[in-house]
């Protein structure tokens, strides 16, 4: 028996967002969300660019990108002349892997669970050069982190280059060990790419720990950044040889105070530079929305994280598929039996659709699998409440 569904009613952090009044938005990993304050602050710098173009984007250019550059690697634990700004993650994949000097028969290593956009920059990169891609087979479900150490290690040859590995998996919601998986790999010879996409904001970072030779991250997802923003890491020994993917000004114009590495990367062509600039603002906003700043926020959004999926597992009798302690702020469940078996046609399944335009609700349906299953990946930030969890639950029960 169906039944009229009330939603529910935003909580008070909600109006900090532009969000669609009467949408329940759990899909804050896909693309973020900004709030309103850090917006109105890229609108004024957009006015000041456009009032005073040559003063905003080449007098002053170096001296603010490098203040935001100082305040993001503060966050980061990293520093600062190791790291450049980039418009995505992607964009940063990119720059490492096609940099690399591969020769016939060279290895890149990636998962079973590693993002499509990036898999397929390591297949053309492997194409022009006659190299090889090697998938490290993960299952999922799983039942402890050591399982995709393990799978890694015995996907690594001696002809491996490069392991691109996800610090927090898209489809699948799961934190990877890179703490563990990146001096394993480096004991054999071998550097780690993290894609970083989810990190930021979702994890407490400290690069210079962990000591990756390449990190790249989004900071429009968990951070709240405005679209845009992003970064690259390079170890100080590795960064001689990166290019950026379009070559400009900076190949052989050096600047005093800047590294080779950041000449190369700071200026890419006019575009407009105000997502990178508000960077240090929304560090600074969204670290005190609570008492206890980014660390209360983080535990926050994990916490909702985790009743969600244990709330959304019971409702629909569904095993959990992995530990709570390798989720974050997203978590994936499979849909019921009753969903599965029908298959993915076009850009967004029909249930993910559905849930839409019936319920106003914004949640990801993916298929990944063998043989492919359905999966539901909920995300939890501030602005969410356990409220929203339950309206899925008893929408999806409904179709």
């Amino acid at each position: 028996m169906q039944y009229k569904l009330s939603r529910p009613r935003p909580n008070r952090f909600r109006h900090h967002w532009s969000l669609r009044r009467g949408m329940i938005f759990l899909n804050h990993g896909s693309f973020g969300a900004c709030p309103k304050p850090v917006l109105e602050l890229q609108t004024r710098l957009r006015r000041a660019m456009e009032a005073d173009p040559v003063q905003f984007l080449w007098r002053h250019y170096d001296e603010r990108l490098d203040a935001a550059r100082r305040a993001l690697a503060q966050f980061l634990g990293a520093a600062a002349k190791d790291l450049v700004f980039v418009p995505n993650a992607t964009t940063g994949v990119n720059a490492v892997v096609r940099s690399l000097r591969l020769r016939r028969g060279d290895e890149l290593l990636t998962t079973s669970l590693d993002y499509n956009a990036c898999r397929n920059v390591l297949t053309e990169t492997a194409r022009r050069v006659g190299a090889r891609v090697v998938v490290a087979r993960i299952p999922f479900p799983l039942e402890s982190a050591g399982q995709i150490l393990a799978a890694i290690l015995r996907a690594v040859t001696r002809r491996t280059r490069l392991l691109l590995l996800d610090h927090v998996t898209s489809n699948t919601g799961l934190i990877l060990p890179v703490q563990e998986v990146v001096p394993a790999l480096a004991a054999r010879g071998v550097d780690t790419l993290v894609d970083g996409a989810h990190a930021p904001g979702m994890l407490p970072l400290n690069l210079r720990r962990l000591r990756p030779a390449y990190y790249t991250a989004n900071l429009h997802k968990w951070v709240c950044a405005p679209k845009g923003a992003a970064f690259l890491y390079v170890r100080k020994d590795r960064q001689e040889h990166i290019q950026p993917t379009v070559i400009s000004h900076g190949h052989n114009r050096p600047r005093p105070g800047f590294t080779r590495f950041q000449d190369r990367f700071d200026w890419s062509g006019t575009w407009d530079p105000s997502p990178w600039l508000c960077v240090p603002e929304t560090l600074h906003w969204m670290g005190r929305l609570l008492p206890g700043g980014w660390p209360e926020l983080r535990r926050h959004n994990h916490v909702l994280a985790v009743r969600a999926r244990r709330m959304l597992c019971a409702r629909w009798n569904v095993a959990p598929p992995c530990p709570e302690a390798m989720l974050g702020a997203m978590a994936t469940v499979p849909l019921p039996e009753r969903f599965q078996g029908r298959r993915s046609c076009g850009k967004m399944d029909e249930l993910q659709r559905a849930l839409y335009d019936r319920f106003g609700i914004e949640v990801p349906v993916n298929h990944f699998g063998a043989p492919p299953r359905r999966w539901l990946r909920v995300s939890a930030q501030l602005y969410n409440s356990p409220a929203d969890y339950e309206y899925l639950a008893a929408a999806l029960e409904q179709l």
